[in-house]
């Protein structure tokens, strides 16, 4: 079984079409599917399946059993509202009827003709309250009433009656001021015509309507296609606008880089320089103090003491030799004499000692 189903679809997507063709008869075929072309190339199964799924549903996507039924219950929904809207369309009338007459009756009405409206009023709203009385069978009308009670209320039969010989006549004259007023709103200019002229473009009025409705149904069609149409380019737009912002975010990534090497190494030869500028303020500075500091008499002055020292310190280091050279001769006699050395030593110290304790004493 699953083999003779993957051969079907094979067989029918091989009398569909493949490639390019495929995706636009897919799209064409199923125009509410919020996919584009390019979703449709990346997944070729899915493409495969929606292609497949189009040969058992209809553009709006429902199943052909379904649409049937679909269309019967419209058509079905279609009788039952034409038939409450006649009836509504001329109770609306009627009542329409009444409110002019109401609004427009002068001193001097006729009787027969105020009898006519009275009786054609109460009928109205006799029957509009058994209407309302209807909506609520279980329960109890309001106030006790029923609508039994309510009907009571309608004129006598003979008044109904003349009232319902004299209404065809009446409402036909109405319906004709509306439709001349309909006219003359669709249509300013054929308001000065002659009764003849208007009458024949009175019954031309429908045929005029009715292309209009149709002119207006197939421009909103085209209008939603056109949406269908502006939101699938739409989409196209901004993947591709996508595209063109990632490239133009990688080629101003790369630039910045190299701009960004070129401004550092900038950078780094600026600070060297600067720090080399500084380095040679400082040395000025430098050489600026010690001139400030050291004149030409101190400079001499520096050098005759420099020339002492180093002689003293000549001096001293001949002494030093000459001290040295003692030194090992005395070492030749050993411990002993160094015994002596340290007593001599200890001697010489305290007499230090006395001679200074003695100058005191006697200052």
């Amino acid at each position: 079984m699953s083999v003779m189903c993957e051969r079907t679809d094979a067989v029918f997507l091989s009398a569909l079409g493949k490639g390019d063709r495929l995706h636009q008869q897919v799209l064409s075929a199923l125009p509410l599917c919020p996919v584009t072309e390019d979703d449709l190339l990346h997944n070729p199964q899915f493409c495969k399946l929606l292609a497949t799924l189009s040969q058992h549903v209809d553009r709006t996507g429902l199943t052909h059993h379904l649409r049937r039924d679909l269309e019967k219950a419209e058509r079905e929904l279609r009788s039952q509202r034409l038939g409450w809207l006649r009836v509504e369309s001329v109770h609306r009338v009627l009542r329409e009827i009444v409110q002019e007459n109401r609004f427009s009756k002068g001193s001097s009405a006729d009787a027969a003709e105020d009898k006519f409206f009275r009786t054609l009023e109460q009928c109205l709203m006799v029957g509009q309250c058994v209407k309302q009385m209807d909506v609520s069978e279980h329960h109890s009308g309001i106030l006790g009433l029923t609508a039994e009670r309510v009907t009571r209320q309608m004129p006598p039969e003979q008044d109904v009656a003349q009232m319902k010989q004299r209404l065809p006549s009446e409402l036909l004259q109405h319906l004709k001021r509306k439709a001349v007023s309909i006219l003359t709103y669709y249509q300013p200019e054929w308001e000065n015509e002659s009764e003849g002229l208007r009458s024949v473009k009175l019954s031309k009025l429908p045929e005029l309507l009715d292309a209009e409705q149709k002119k207006a149904k197939s421009l909103a069609e085209k209008n939603r296609e056109n949406a269908t149409s502006l939101q699938r380019q739409t989409h196209a737009y901004l993947s591709e606008l996508l595209k063109c912002m990632k490239t133009l975010q990688c080629l101003v990534l790369d630039l910045r880089l190299k701009a960004q090497k070129d401004l550092d190494r900038k950078k780094i030869e600026y600070f060297e320089a600067k720090c080399e500028i500084g380095l040679q303020k400082i040395r000025a500075e430098m050489l600026e103090v010690q001139l400030d500091t050291y004149t030409r008499d101190k400079i001499a002055a520096h050098r005759k003491i420099t020339e002492k020292l180093k002689s003293e310190l000549k001096t001293s280091e001949m002494d030093r030799q000459v001290v040295e050279s003692k030194l090992k001769s005395f070492e030749i006699y050993g411990r002993d004499f160094q015994a002596l050395a340290e007593e001599y030593s200890r001697l010489r110290q305290e007499i230090d000692t006395k001679s200074w304790a003695l100058k005191e004493f006697s200052t």
